[in-house]
């Protein structure tokens, strides 16, 4: 499980996610999509983003399988 805290409100942590994971980036399919998290399969593997908005700012937390070097591309990115 990779974590960060970022200046990035929730959804536009979730927005960036979407797009580096999503069919625009990576090609992964999104299962579930929420206001604090969402959830991508494919090629035999998940990436699970949650986050949730703290007094220093977004608390970001990030699980895969399969997809750990493109999770911790992503994660430094924030």
């Amino acid at each position: 499980m990779l974590g960060k805290t970022t200046k990035l409100a929730p959804d536009e942590v979730l927005a960036k996610a979407a797009q580096y994971f999503g069919p625009t980036g990576l090609g992964l399919e999104a299962q579930d999509q929420g206001a604090a998290g969402a959830r991508w399969t494919g090629g035999g593997g998940f990436v699970y983003i949650s986050t949730c908005a703290g007094d220093r700012g977004t608390e970001v937390n990030l699980e895969a399988r399969e997809w750990e070097a493109p999770a911790r591309d992503f994660v430094s990115r924030l």
